[in-house]
């Protein structure tokens, strides 16, 4: 029997320490919440957890931009609408105007009438934006906006920008400058101008489609946004975040083996005493 070098006691401490690192590492886990704190802790599966959280971040960030684009067009769509009142007013007056009942003095006012609701329409177009973008026509009042396009998906070169193609809802637009600046109006020209109404209505309520039709798409886009990122989200979890009741019962398992252990290091230590009986 040898006492200079206690190989049993040294085989249980590095036993002990090798249960101490792995208690450690199991209340690590149970404290964070997370499987995977670090790289060690499983290398190829934090590489793909991160990948993707960046992809479930990006995502969400389109969903944001979904949001902001159907805010945006609504706010076209109701200026739209109100311009779409004014010339349903205009078409009025026309009709008014081209009637034996209505004097001179009359179409007169109507054509004075007339003018303010265009310029109206014009205001309407010029001070209609969304955080400083035009939606429905140049800030001079007869120009078009620039097409506007909204990202939303992961990649703008897969599918993933929706655009809106540019508007012109101002009576340069809607070919209505000849009603705006008539210096007269004739029972002649108002008759002949309820045609060039009919046309501006058909073009206005087709710049109102396209804009319902984008807002359907984007809405769509953000619906399906919204469950890639549930789905993304919850396999990143399943790699990242820690079981607790398989964690717990590891925890409780370890603790057990340490408490063994420590036994086991004292009796180690207990076996040299033995050596000293046969000194006796």
């Amino acid at each position: 029997m040898r006492i200079n070098t206690n190989v049993s006691s040294l085989t249980a401490q590095e036993a002990a320490t090798n249960v101490n690192n792995a208690l450690s590492a199991s209340l690590e886990k149970l404290s964070s919440g997370l499987r995977i704190n670090k790289a060690a802790d499983d290398a190829s599966g934090l590489a793909i957890a991160d990948k993707l959280r960046t992809q479930a971040t990006s995502i969400n960030q389109a969903v944001d931009n979904g949001n902001s684009a159907v805010s945006l067009l609504q706010i076209a769509d109701k200026s739209m609408s109100e311009q779409s009142n004014i010339l349903d007013t205009v078409k009025a007056k026309l009709i008014q105007a081209n009637t034996d009942t209505t004097s001179e003095e009359g179409r007169e006012s109507i054509r004075k009438d007339i003018n303010r609701l265009l310029e109206q329409l014009d205001n309407i177009s010029m001070s209609t934006n969304y955080n400083g973008t035009q939606l429905i026509g140049d800030t001079n009042g007869i120009g078009s906006t620039t097409s506007l396009s909204f990202q939303l998906g992961e990649n703008a070169d897969a599918g993933g920008t929706i655009n809106l193609g540019s508007i012109t809802a101002n009576t340069t637009g809607l070919s209505l400058t000849g009603l705006k600046n008539a210096t007269t109006l004739t029972k002649s020209l108002a008759k002949s101008m309820q045609t060039t109404i009919n046309t501006a209505i058909t073009k206005l309520n087709t710049f109102r489609a396209d804009i319902g039709s984008t807002q359907n798409q984007i809405e769509s886009a953000v619906r399906n946004l919204m469950t890639q990122a549930t789905n993304i989200t919850a396999a990143e979890s399943i790699i990242r975040d820690v079981d607790y009741a398989q964690e717990s019962a590891n925890f409780n398992k370890q603790n057990i083996i340490a408490q063994a252990g420590s036994y086991a290091i004292s009796q180690a230590n207990n076996v040299q005493q033995n050596v000293l009986k046969l000194l006796q």
